[in-house]
């Protein structure tokens, strides 16, 4: 199938990309500048250049498409309007649309504790304020079924796998400033979480096997964010420090103090499990092993998070 990604040339995307082009699909990404064409084409992907605020250009670059999987991170009023675009494009072709939604939108504040409740796809929760437009988002690729797309989201839990785990990075970046390996509170919060890689392989079963309108879960494992500080912790050699949502904030941003780092985010997939027929492999469900990946101690500095809005230039 000819299938165009958005983001492609970004943590998860990458992973899609080798995913499915290890399984004879014909890949197109969006490209933003020449750097992301020259990524593209090393990675073996054609480069489709193309401009997400200039939401009248997007149309052109779903022509001759059967699939289309958005992994971009944007802010998320942008994220719906670019997300209405496509589905308005797409409305009947029977085409297909995979839409990549995150577990945070489910996070429970806990100042750090513990907590018993976890959903499977679709149990009622109540979303937090901050986080709760992006369901809006969501509905608008489920809800495609009724206009003729083959619609649905995946919502991966925590991201981990090769190094590349945000979170992991900003638990070695407190390190970095503090001294010590923070975690919120008592550190019991606990985040299910999932391998890059098998996030990759949902993504490939959801365009094989997924059902228009379905809601898929990514889960493998979960950890309690103090257990991961004090491995981390043990491998750097230095201890671990409990903060404040207020001290989380400063080290880290608002996104992750406020939600993320003092949050318990717990899910189910029965879905994605009996639906297209996912389980992980055995030596991919231990995000401490990530923990001690060399990638986290080499980094000199913070990358910006997708939650992160993007500074204004001076006038």
């Amino acid at each position: 199938m000819k299938v165009i990604i958005f983001g492609a040339t970004g943590y998860l995307g990458r992973h899609i990309v080798a995913n499915l082009a290890a399984h004879g699909h014909d890949l197109s990404g969006f490209s933003r500048n020449a750097a992301n064409d020259a990524t593209l084409q090393a990675m073996g992907v054609r480069a489709v250049r193309g401009d997400l605020a200039q939401i009248d250009s997007i149309p052109a670059m779903l022509e001759g498409q059967d699939v289309v999987i958005f992994a971009a991170q944007l802010m998320l009023d942008h994220e719906k309007q670019v997300t209405q675009t496509i589905v308005d494009h797409l409305a009947g072709s029977s085409r297909t649309f995979i839409f990549t939604s995150g577990t945070s939108l489910m996070s429970i504040p806990t100042g750090g504790l513990w907590d018993e409740r976890s959903f499977a796809e679709d149990e009622p929760f109540e979303p937090k304020r901050q986080i709760a437009p992006r369901l809006i988002n969501e509905a608008i690729a489920r809800d495609s079924a009724k206009q003729g797309v083959r619609g649905m989201v995946i919502r991966p839990s925590l991201i981990w796998g090769n190094g590349g785990s945000q979170i992991i990075a900003d638990l070695y970046h407190s390190a970095r400033t503090t001294g010590a390996v923070c975690h919120v509170g008592r550190g019991l919060n606990v985040y299910s979480n999932i391998h890059v890689e098998e996030l990759a392989e949902i993504y490939r079963l959801a365009i094989e096997k997924g059902e228009a309108g379905a809601l898929y879960f990514a889960v493998s494992g979960e950890v309690a964010y103090g257990v991961m500080a004090h491995r981390i912790a043990q491998h750097l050699g230095v201890s671990t420090r409990s903060v404040t949502i207020e001290e989380a904030c400063d080290i880290w941003d608002k996104g992750l103090g406020k939600i993320i780092l003092q949050s318990n985010s717990r899910q189910r997939c029965p879905r994605t499990r009996t639906q297209l027929g996912w389980s992980p492999r055995e030596d991919r469900v231990d995000i401490l092993e990530d923990c001690l990946h060399p990638d986290y101690a080499a980094a000199t500095e913070r990358a910006a998070p997708s939650w992160v809005a993007p500074r204004k230039a001076a006038s």
